[in-house]
C-alpha cells in the first residue's frame, strides 16, 4: 500500500533522527520522546475565543479538564459540546499534547470542547482511565447550563486510546449510566485488545505505531482485562442503540482492521455511521499537520459530519 509523500517525509525524519521504538523505552522516556516530536510535527495552535483549565471531581481526586470556546462566539452562547479524550496508548499525552487538535475542532465545529486529563498507565491501570472519563463526562452533563452547553447536543470523541474511551462512553450512555450522547467521534480507535486481526499482528518497523508498540501499551494498561468490553468495546454483546458515529481508519496502522470491523458492526446493528479510510496514512497523522497536509483536511471533513448532527438545519429561505 502506498504512503502519502508528506507522510513519507515524516517517516524519513524519524529514521534519520534515530528515534528508538517506544517499546524499548521506559514510560518516562517514552513521554519525553512523545513531547519532543509534538513540537516538530504539529501546526501552530489556532486562536479560540477562550481556553481555560479547571478541575472536576473524580473517583480518586480532581481530574483536570481544559475548556475551549470557539472563535466568534460569546461567553453567553449555549453551544453543542465535544468531550475529548486524548490518545497516547493510555500512557502518553495530556491536555497540552492535543491542544492544537482541540482548538481546531472547536473552531471547525463551532462547539465547546472539553478535554479530559484522565489518569494513565502504568501508574494507574485499567479501569482508571474509564472511570475518570466517565466522571468528567457526567460532570459536563450535570453542569451543562453553567458550562454554556446544550445537554442534548453533547458528543464524545478522541483518537487512538481516546477513541477507545469515547466508544466506551457511548456504550455507557446507551446503557443509561450516562445521559444519551449525540455523536461519537472515533479516530483510529482501539476496539479489541486481544490483537487477533491481521493488521494487529503484521504492522512492523517503518511506521510510528507497530504491532509491538501496541502490545507494549496494552500490557501497561489492561493486561489481564483484554476481554472486558470497557477495555475492548468491540467485544461488547451489542452496539445497537449507540450514538451516530464517525470512524476514521488508516491502512498503515495495527488498529486498522479492528477499526474497520467496528465501523461495519455499527452499521450492521443499525447505527448511523460514516467511515473514513485513508489508504495512504499512518496512525497518528492528525497530530502531524505541520508536514502532513491531509491532517487538516481530515479535521475539516470530520467537523462537517459532526455539524450535520450537532447543528440541526435552520429554516430554508
Amino acid at each position: 500500500m502506498a504512503i502519502d509523500p508528506d507522510t513519507q517525509v515524516v517517516l524519513d525524519m524519524i529514521r534519520t533522527a534515530g528515534q528508538p521504538p517506544l517499546e524499548t523505552l521506559t514510560p518516562a522516556e517514552a513521554r519525553q520522546t512523545y513531547s519532543r516530536s509534538r513540537k516538530i510535527l504539529q501546526l501552530p495552535p489556532e486562536d479560540v475565543a477562550d481556553s481555560r483549565d479547571t478541575t472536576v471531581p473524580g473517583p480518586l481526586g480532581p481530574i483536570g479538564i481544559r475548556l475551549y470556546r470557539p472563535a466568534g462566539t460569546e461567553a453567553s452562547d449555549v453551544l453543542p459540546a465535544l468531550v475529548w479524550y486524548h490518545g497516547g496508548g493510555w500512557l502518553l499525552g495530556d491536555l497540552d499534547s492535543h491542544d492544537v487538535a482541540c482548538r481546531r475542532f472547536a473552531n471547525a465545529t463551532r462547539c465547546r470542547v472539553i478535554a479530559v486529563d484522565y489518569r494513565m498507565a502504568p501508574e494507574h491501570v485499567f479501569p482508571a482511565a474509564v472511570n475518570d472519563c466517565f466522571a468528567a463526562t457526567k460532570y459536563v452533563f450535570d453542569n451543562a447550563a453553567a458550562l454554556g452547553v446544550d445537554a442534548g447536543r453533547i458528543a464524545v470523541g478522541g483518537d487512538s486510546a481516546g477513541g477507545n474511551l469515547a466508544a466506551v462512553m457511548a456504550l455507557m450512555a446507551r446503557d443509561g449510566a450516562l445521559p444519551p450522547v449525540a455523536f461519537q467521534l472515533l479516530i483510529y480507535p482501539a476496539t479489541d485488545m486481544m490483537m487477533t486481526t491481521v493488521s494487529s499482528t503484521t504492522i512492523g518497523p517503518g511506521v510510528l505505531l507497530t504491532s509491538a508498540t501496541m502490545k507494549w501499551f496494552i500490557d501497561h494498561y489492561a493486561k489481564g482485562h483484554e476481554t472486558d468490553w470497557r477495555a475492548s468495546p468491540g467485544r461488547v454483546a451489542s452496539v445497537a442503540g449507540t450514538a451516530p458515529a464517525l470512524v476514521l481508519t488508516c491502512a498503515h496502522d495495527p488498529l486498522r482492521d479492528e477499526g474497520i470491523d467496528y465501523a461495519r458492526r455499527l452499521e450492521r446493528e443499525g447505527v448511523r455511521v460514516v467511515h473514513l479510510h485513508y489508504s495512504d496514512q499512518i496512525h497518528g497523522f492528525l497530530s502531524m499537520g505541520r508536514i502532513i497536509r491531509a491532517a487538516d483536511q481530515a479535521i475539516d471533513v470530520m467537523a462537517r459530519v459532526m455539524q450535520q448532527t450537532l447543528w440541526p438545519p435552520g429554516p430554508v429561505d
